[in-house]
This record gives C-alpha cells, structure tokens and sequence, in this order.
C-alpha cells in the first residue's frame, strides 16, 4: 500500500512531541553551541523551540533532528551540511539562512519562508506547499525522487503555490516534483530536471529554461510567455500550440519536441 507523503507530517509531529527538557530560550541555546565542536554537537535533538528566535547563529555543530521548529525565527543562520529529517517547520523563517547541502526528509514546512537562502546542493523530500522561496539559490539541489529509495510508496517534494520567482534552481533535479501553480517567473532552469514534474498552472514568464528536461511534464495552462527554451526538451508534446504563450517564449525554434 502506498503512504502518501503527507502522512510524514504526522509521523514527524510524533516524533517531536515536547522532550523532557522545557522550551529552550535564545541565549539557553547559544550556551549549548559555543561548547559544541563536531566531535560533540550540541545536543538539540527533538526539542521544543516553537517561535524561538534564533537568526544570525551557527548551528552547523548541532543536532537538531527530530525538533520542533514551528514559527521560529532562523533567518540568516547557518545550517549547512545538517540532517534536519523529521523536524516540524512549518512557517518557520529561513530567509537569507545557509543551507547548503542540507537534509531535509520527511519534513512539513508549509508556509516558509526561504527567499535569498543557499540551497545548493541540499536533498528535501519535504512539503513546502505555499512557502516563499523566491532569489533563493537551488543550483544543483537534488529535490527529485529516488525511485531506487520509495519504501513507503512515492515520495516527493511538494511545491504547489510556492513563490519561485528570481529563483536559481540551475542544475537541479526536480524529477516528478509537485509545482502545481508555482510562480516561477523570471527564474533560471538552466539544465534542470523536471522529468515527470507537475507544473499545470505555474507561471513560467520570463523563465530561463534553457537546456532543462520537461519530458512528460504536466504543463496544462503553464505560461510560457517570453521564457527562453533554447535546448529545452519538451518530451511527449508533439503540438507547440497546446502550451500557453509558448508561441511567444524566446529562442522556440531550439526547443526539442519528441
């Protein structure tokens, strides 16, 4: 049978139930990690920090899996190179926040906010339903299903209603992601795998696609107007006329249809 991916909410909500330890402040955090080293990371896991402001601090020497991290403010932090599976985040602030090769499995965070934070080269499986992410940096992210890896039925990352706009998400895999209605406007798709993605409704206007894979893609009411597809691989669209304001993309006649 297969779990729908939402269903891992609720397990990480299990999973991060208020611990022994009451709600931490900002300065009880602070004192864990300036005695934290890698060999000894500060010990965060599963704990309560809901609406903690924590921008600005360094928690690459942290353990944060399994906490709760709704409504907190970690705006300008760095928490590159984490595992932060499990946690709850919903409507937390990342704006501006390093999380560069970061990851994030199982996670809900609806209604996020990451504009301008490094995602390069992180792994989400995770629920960002109507979170802004707009200038953010994806470039080389891998967001895209592990079909060697889906003990639990298809899991993938869901991006419907979510704020692209500005976005850099070159080079990334976003193979059979959600993006039902996405704004994408003026982002840049450069090489980027969106096999099997669902895209119907998103706004692609003034998007870079160039050399990006949109093989069976769904792309109902998608807007192309003034994207470049140069190189773009439109796999299984056979007429050009289906796809709205592609007769008005840049560089058409470079796109791939097969």
């Amino acid at each position: 049978m297969k779990i729908h991916f939402y269903c891992l909410g609720l397990l990480a909500a299990l999973f991060c139930l208020p611990a022994s330890a009451a709600d931490l402040s900002r300065s009880a955090v602070q004192q864990h990690l300036v005695k934290a080293d890698k060999s000894h990371p500060a010990k965060l896991r599963r704990k309560d920090l809901r609406g903690v402001d924590l921008s600005g601090l360094d928690f690459r020497n942290a353990d944060l899996w399994g906490s709760d991290l709704r409504n907190a403010n970690l705006s300008n932090s760095d928490l590159s190179g984490l595992n932060l599976d499990l946690t709850v985040m919903t409507k937390v602030n990342l704006s501006g926040a390093n999380l560069s090769n970061t990851s994030i499995f199982g996670v809900h965070m609806g209604g996020a906010n990451l504009s301008k934070s490094n995602l390069t080269g992180s792994r989400f499986i995770a629920n960002l339903d109507r979170s802004n992410l707009s200038h953010a940096n994806l470039s080389h992210a891998n967001w895209g299903v592990d079909m060697k890896n889906q003990p639990m039925g298809l899991m993938r990352v869901s991006l419907n209603n979510v704020d692209l706009s500005g976005a850099d998400l070159s080079d990334a895999n976003l193979n059979r992601a959600l993006m039902r209605h996405a704004n994408l406007s003026g982002s840049i798709l450069k090489n980027t795998v969106l096999f099997g993605a669902d895209l119907s409704g998103a706004n692609l206007t003034d998007a870079d696609l160039s050399g990006a894979d949109l093989s069976e893609t769904k792309l109902e009411d998608a807007d192309f107007t003034g994207a470049n597809v140069a190189g773009t691989r439109f796999g299984g669209i056979k007429d050009k006329s289906v796809l709205k304001g592609l007769i008005s993309s840049k560089n058409l006649e470079a796109a791939i249809f097969d």
